[in-house]
């Protein structure tokens, strides 16, 4: 790492508060009082004098075209549905970064990156992407090439997913059967070739799994269970906490009689056969997954590295969208606002509210302030409630990819 970037990983708020820490943003808009720097200027100059109410930024929207007002409130309406799949597409991605990670899901925040930067940094350092949405086309263009985009995103990260996890649950699937019971095992780990009888046209070597408890029983019954036993061809393989694997020779034509003799006496008979070029064959499928999954990892989380940092920042770009649509339609044309990042502290939130609800009061319109009895009254283009409304237009940005994720 440069000593450039690690002085951006530990910028501070105006609360000394490292920006990785701050789990959330408010994105605010009021318009301009007379002037878009003057409206930023008057709320981070009091935000400033009681730090502990939280951090202001300009939240940077270029010089987008407005369009008509069917238009503006159609797409109010379908940014709203963008924006939250937008995040739950991020989320998921971040999630299962996560998941993939595995033994080293404790590095996923240092991997979550948004063009080299913290989420909350990128967030407040937001800058419109002019070569991936020009700014000459129309809302509704950028809006369809930013769905588009996420949809695709979301699209391939369900294919991988699905690739990757079959690869995953083969070798676990593997693995169990190497490290469970003996029940379960799988024989040909721990039965050799001098175990078994070798190209034998009327002897077969039976393994069989014993309960540790019941040892002696089995070297006294074995033998006599059925005819055609090979004296003394009983050897211990291997055993573990509570069973013992065991060999047994008989002829092959009282093979069925002696399994069903194992059983009343509750001998477990293992179905295996001993072939050197399976087993082989087998060992060569198991290190053929280890490496399919390790080329598969590398390439999947440079995946979910760059298209987490992609998808986060279309996340920013329909905010940013939503703000501007949302400020035209409450505060009329020609545009005036200034869109701001407000990082609340966490035990300060209801007083920071409380705090822009008076600082921007002279905002509410005449009919909201008489509308106090009406709890859902429908405010025009805006797709909120009363209950919902402030007098500044209000969207939440969530950083917090990692401390809601459940390992």
């Amino acid at each position: 790492m440069t000593e450039l970037e690690e002085t951006d990983m530990v910028e501070l708020d105006s609360q000394g508060r490292k920006l990785q820490e701050v789990l959330e943003f408010w994105l605010i808009s009021a318009p301009g009082e007379p002037t878009p720097q003057q409206t930023f200027d008057a709320l981070n100059s009091n935000l400033m004098k009681n730090k502990t109410l939280g951090s202001a930024y300009k939240f940077h929207i270029p010089d987008l075209k407005v369009g008509t007002l069917d238009i503006l409130v159609g797409l109010a309406e379908e940014l709203g549905k963008l924006d939250v799949f937008t995040e739950s597409v991020t989320r998921k991605i971040a999630q299962y970064l996560g998941d993939v990670l595995e033994e080293e899901k404790d590095k996923l925040k240092e991997n979550l990156l948004v063009h080299r930067c913290p989420p909350a940094q990128a967030v407040t350092k937001f800058q419109w992407d002019m070569a991936k949405y020009p700014v000459k086309q129309p809302l509704r263009n950028i809006a369809d090439s930013l769905a588009k985009h996420v949809t695709q995103t979301d699209v391939e990260l369900k294919a991988k997913a699905q690739m990757y996890n079959s690869v995953r649950t083969n070798i676990q699937n593997i693995e169990r059967k190497s490290t469970g019971s003996l029940m379960s095992r799988n024989l040909s780990e721990l039965v050799k070739k001098e175990d078994v009888v070798q190209e034998s046209e009327y002897l077969v070597t039976l393994i069989v799994v014993i309960s540790s408890a019941s040892q002696r029983e089995w070297f006294a019954k074995y033998e006599t269970l059925c005819d055609m036993v090979v004296p003394r061809s009983s050897r211990i393989i291997t055993q573990d906490n509570e069973h013992i694997l065991v060999t047994a020779t008989v002829f092959t034509k009282v093979i069925d009689e002696f399994k069903l003799h194992c059983r009343e006496n509750k001998f477990i008979v293992r179905d295996f056969q001993f072939n050197e070029s399976e087993i082989e064959a087998s060992r060569k499928d198991v290190t053929k997954l280890a490496a399919d999954k390790k080329k598969q990892f590398s390439l999947l989380v440079r995946w979910l590295k760059v298209n987490f940092s992609e998808t986060f920042s279309a996340w920013l770009h329909v905010k940013a969208l939503r703000i501007f649509v949302e400020s035209v339609l409450r505060f009329g044309l020609p545009v005036n606002f200034q869109a701001i990042l407000v990082a609340p502290p966490k035990k300060s939130q209801k007083k920071l509210r409380e705090f822009l609800n008076q600082h921007y009061k002279h905002l509410e319109s005449s009919a909201l302030q008489n509308s106090s009895k009406a709890e859902n009254v429908e405010i025009p283009g805006l797709n909120i409630s009363i209950g919902d409304y402030y007098p500044y237009i209000y969207f939440k940005i969530g950083v917090d990819m990692v401390e809601q994720l459940k390992f």
